[in-house]
């Protein structure tokens, strides 16, 4: 079951209010330790950037902290793979970047695997976020525990604010499965724009080949 703290929900065995406190230690956290009280109304996207001592690539979806799993293999190596293609392929003016967040709004602030933003979005080496207009191509690597996320929240948020393009990435067999979507300005919403295996070779935004059984070679 899960323990819900305002907007944060922790797992935690139905025997006693005990069981509260040995979450913290499940966490390797002491006893005394106190979760992150959310405000009233939640947290909002400049919130994330002052919080201390959250985990990682923390998310922040409706006003709620989503604390994500570590990363499998299968993740890290297929970050890399676009990460270091898309930086290579882009045009001029266009960069590739991972795990950095998008200030959709005050109450939503995401973070996709992998970005395409513009170059002149940079605004030095202590940069936490992009606006959603900096951003070209928004790829999300879909885990265990982020599907549901990957699926439907964020596309349907990233679509809200206007990013041009989705990529949504499966594994399949230990190999990356690409469903590519494209906005359509006067719903909002995306349109799909086909499943890729084996190779993603597209002309839009800009000319992209990649070969995706690369995804484990080292080089």
């Amino acid at each position: 079951m899960l323990f819900v703290l305002g907007t944060l929900a922790l797992p935690v065995t139905p025997q006693h209010m005990g069981a509260i406190m040995s979450a913290a230690r499940d966490y390797g956290l002491d006893d005394d330790y106190e979760w992150p009280r959310p405000p009233a109304g939640g947290w909002t996207a400049d919130d994330l950037d002052k919080l201390p001592n959250l985990p990682p690539h923390t998310e922040l979806i409706d006003g709620s902290l989503v604390f994500v799993s570590p990363r499998t293999r299968f993740h890290s190596r297929a970050m890399w793979l676009f990460e270091t293609n898309l930086r290579e392929q882009a045009p001029d003016g266009w960069d590739a970047i991972r795990e950095m967040t998008i200030k959709l709004d005050k109450r939503n602030r995401p973070e996709p695997d992998v970005l395409v933003v513009r170059e002149d979005a940079d605004t030095g080496p202590r940069q936490t976020w992009f606006q959603p207009e900096d951003v070209l191509v928004a790829v999300d690597v879909v885990s265990d525990d982020s599907e549901e996320r990957d699926r439907e929240v964020k596309p349907r948020k990233y679509a809200a604010v206007g990013i041009p393009h989705f990529w949504r990435v499966e594994q399949n067999d230990g190999l990356p499965v690409i469903y590519v979507y494209e906005l359509d300005p006067m719903t909002k919403s995306y349109v799909p724009m086909g499943i890729f295996h084996n190779r993603l070779k597209l002309t839009v935004p800009f000319p992209i080949d990649i070969d995706l059984t690369a995804v484990n070679r080292r080089r």
